[in-house]
C-alpha cells in the first residue's frame, strides 16, 4: 500500500484544493432545497411575485457555483489521479527491467503485463472516485441529515428505514462479491499467460498441429473467467436497481407521510418538498460511500498486487561505492567460479577458472546441458555468480555499476531479437547516437549489408516484432551488427552463428577479426568447424571444466572432446596428422 500511496504526495496542494471544492459544492447544493421551500411557502402560496423572482435568481447563483466548483474538483481529481499513476506505472516498469532472471521467477510475465496495466487502470479509476467523492459524500450526507431534522423531526424515521433496508443490501453485495474480485484477476493473469504463450509459439502451435488443444485451453480459461464476470457483473446489476427502488419507495413515503401532515396543518409543503430532496441527498450520499466501500476492495487488490512488485529487492544491484575501469582493455577472468540458479538444489557451474585476452578467441563448448549459456550469462551480471569471482581488467565485475559494465561488452544472443520498428531503430539498441555511416559498417562486418541494401527501404525498412519478418539467418547478423556497432572490448557470441551457412559463417569470421580483431572474442558453439582456429577452447561436462587447450590440444588428449568431434566430423576431416584414441 506504501509503495503506490507514496506517489500522491506530491499532489497534496492539488488533493486541499480539491477538497475545497468539493465542500463547496456541497454546500450550494444544500443550500438550494431551502431556498425552493421559501419560494414555495412565501413566494407562490403568497403570490409575492418579487420574491419568487429574487429568490429564484439567487438560487441561479448558487448553481452555477455549485456547477463551477464540480467542474474545477472533476478536472483537478482526474489530473491528480492522472499523474500518481503514470508515475507508479513508469516506477513499475522501471522496477520490472531491473529484474534479473531471478525476480522474474517470481512473477509470470503475463501477470507482470496485468499489474501494469490492468491493475494500474482499476487503481486509477478507483482514485478517481475517492477524490470527487470521499469528501463530498460525507459532507451531504451529514449537511441534508441536519437539514432535514431541522425542517421535519417527525419525518426522519422514513429516511432511517431506507438506510436500514440499503444497508442490508449492501452487506449481501459484500458477502457475495467482494472476494470474487482477487479471483477475477488471476483468472485473468491465467488467461494474459495463454495469449502470450500462443501468439510467441504460433508456429510451434501449427508445426505440431496442435491447434485445437491450444484453442480448448484457451477457452477453458476465457469460459472460468467469463463465468466469473458474469457473475460479478449479475450482481452489480442487481444492486442498482434494488437501490433506485429503495430510494424511489422512500420518495413515496416521504410523500404519503409528509402529505397527511400537510393536511393536519403541523407541515408545510414547501418544507415537504424540502426534507424529500435532503432524503434524497442523503440516501444517494450513503449510495455513493457504499460504492466507495465496494470499489476500494478492488481497488487494494491491484494495488497490493503493485506493491508486490515495487517491494522486491532486485538480487542483483549496485554497490553503494563502485569501482570503475579507466581504460578498458577486456582481460576477463574466471577465478573457482560456482554458480547455481535461485532455489535449485545443485550447482549448474563449479570451479570454473580460465581467462580471456584481449585479440584471442575464447571458444565454450559442450554436451546440452553442460553450462555454456549460463557461463557466459553471468559476464554482463544476468545472474550473479554463487562462487568466486569473475574479473574484468582486474575489477571483480561485482563491483562496477551494471550500466558501466555492459557498455564494455556486446552481446549477440542465442535466439536474435529484433524489436519492432527499422532496421535502423534496432541497430540503435547498441549505440544511440549511432550515425548512418556508423550502421553501415556495422552491417557490412556482420555479413548483412548486402540483403539490407535490397530491401525497399533499406536502412528504414519495418521489422515486425520479435524480427519474424527477416529470416532467422538475417536476424543473426542483424543482431551481431547490433552488438558491433557499440564497439565493445569483450563480444560474446552465445552459439550465434548456427543459422548462417559455412561461407557467411567464414567470411563474417575473417571481417570481425579484421575490424575488431583486438577484442576479447567469447564464443559458445555446438560445431565443432565455428571452433576450430580458437586460440582456447574451454570444455564444459556437466558444469564442470573438462578440458582446455587449443583444437589440436584437445584433440589429442580429451575423450570428452574427441567424442564430441568424432559426432561430427570424419576422421579425414579432423586431420590425418593428429592420431585419434579410438
Amino acid at each position: 500500500m506504501k509503495q503506490v500511496l507514496k506517489f500522491f504526495k506530491p499532489c497534496i496542494p492539488a488533493i486541499i484544493l480539491i477538497i475545497a471544492l468539493l465542500f463547496g459544492q456541497a454546500m450550494c447544493e444544500l443550500a438550494l432545497p431551502g431556498y425552493m421551500s421559501d419560494i414555495i411557502n412565501d413566494g407562490i402560496i403568497k403570490q409575492d411575485m418579487d420574491y419568487i423572482y429574487s429568490t429564484g435568481i439567487m438560487m441561479l447563483i448558487i448553481a452555477a457555483g455549485s456547477m463551477l466548483c464540480a467542474i474545477g474538483a472533476s478536472f483537478f481529481s482526474s489530473r491528480v489521479a492522472s499523474r500518481a499513476l503514470r508515475d507508479t506505472r513508469s516506477s513499475l516498469f522501471k522496477k520490472i527491467t531491473s529484474f534479473s532472471a531471478a525476480e522474474f521467477d517470481q512473477f509470470q510475465t503475463a501477470s507482470l503485463i496485468t499489474r501494469t496495466t490492468n491493475d494500474i487502470q482499476t487503481v486509477q479509476q478507483t482514485s478517481i472516485l475517492i477524490l470527487r467523492m470521499a469528501c463530498y459524500a460525507p459532507i451531504m450526507g451529514i449537511g441534508a441529515l441536519i437539514k432535514a431534522l431541522n425542517t421535519s423531526p417527525s419525518l426522519t424515521w422514513t429516511i432511517g428505514l431506507s438506510l436500514l433496508v440499503v444497508l442490508l443490501i449492501m452487506a449481501l453485495m459484500f458477502v457475495l462479491v467482494m472476494p470474487k474480485f482477487s479471483v477475477l484477476q488471476s483468472k485473468l493473469d491465467r488467461l494474459n499467460l495463454i495469449v502470450g504463450e500462443r501468439l510467441s509459439g504460433l508456429l510451434v502451435v501449427r508445426a505440431f498441429n496442435s491447434e485445437t488443444y491450444e484453442e480448448e485451453r484457451f477457452d477453458n480459461a476465457n469460459r472460468d473467467l467469463t463465468k466469473l464476470g458474469i457473475f460479478v457483473n449479475r450482481a452489480m446489476s442487481f444492486m442498482f436497481p434494488a437501490l433506485m427502488l429503495v430510494m424511489n419507495l422512500s420518495g413515496i413515503l416521504i410523500v404519503w407521510v409528509g402529505a397527511h401532515m400537510v393536511g393536519d396543518a403541523s407541515l408545510m409543503i414547501g418544507d415537504m418538498l424540502a426534507f424529500l430532496q435532503y432524503s434524497m441527498q442523503i440516501i444517494i450520499s450513503f449510495l455513493v460511500i457504499t460504492m466507495m466501500f465496494i470499489m476500494i476492495p478492488r481497488a487494494i487488490v491491484s494495488i497490493r498486487r503493485i506493491g508486490e512488485v515495487l517491494a522486491v529487492e532486485p538480487s542483483i544491484e549496485d554497490k553503494e561505492e563502485p569501482e570503475h575501469i579507466n581504460e578498458a582493455k577486456g582481460v576477463l577472468r574466471f577465478d573457482h567460479v560456482d554458480f547455481a540458479y535461485p532455489d535449485a538444489e545443485e550447482k549448474t557451474l563449479e570451479d570454473i577458472s580460465f581467462t580471456a585476452l584481449p585479440g584471442q578467441t575464447t571458444a565454450i563448448i559442450g554436451s546440452t546441458g553442460s553450462g555454456k549459456s549460463s557461463l557466459v550469462n553471468l559476464i554482463p551480471r544476468f545472474f550473479d555468480i554463487s562462487g568466486g569471482s569473475i574479473t574484468l581488467d582486474g575489477v571483480d565485475i561485482r563491483n562496477i555499476p551494471q550500466h558501466e559494465l555492459r557498455e564494455h561488452i556486446g552481446i549477440v544472443p542465442q535466439k536474435g531479437l529484433l524489436f519492432s520498428g527499422t532496421i535502423a531503430s534496432n541497430l540503435s539498441f547498441g549505440k544511440e547516437d549511432a550515425t548512418k555511416e556508423e550502421m553501415i559498417d556495422a552491417l557490412k562486418t556482420a555479413q548483412a549489408l548486402d540483403f539490407v541494401e535490397k530491401m525497399p527501404d533499406g536502412l528504414d525498412t519495418h521489422v515486425a516484432q520479435g524480427g519474424t519478418s527477416v529470416s532467422g539467418g538475417q536476424k543473426q547478423r542483424l543482431s551481431i551488427a547490433r552488438a558491433l556497432i557499440r564497439n565493445p572490448q569483450v563480444y560474446i557470441f552465445d552459439d550465434s552463428f548456427s543459422a548462417l551457412d559455412f561461407k557467411t559463417d567464414k567470411n563474417l569470421r575473417a571481417a570481425l577479426k579484421e575490424k575488431v580483431g583486438g577484442s576479447t572474442f567469447i564464443i559458445v558453439a555446438q560445431r565443432i568447424n565455428t571452433i576450430l582456429d580458437a586460440d582456447q577452447i574451454v570444455l564444459l561436462d556437466e558444469g564442470k571444466v573438462a578440458g582446455i587447450g587449443t583444437h589440436k590440444e584437445l584433440l589429442a588428449s580429451n575423450k570428452i572432446y574427441q567424442e564430441i568431434a568424432l559426432s561430427q566430423l570424419s576422421e579425414e576431416e579432423l586431420g590425418k596428422e593428429v592420431a585419434i584414441d579410438g
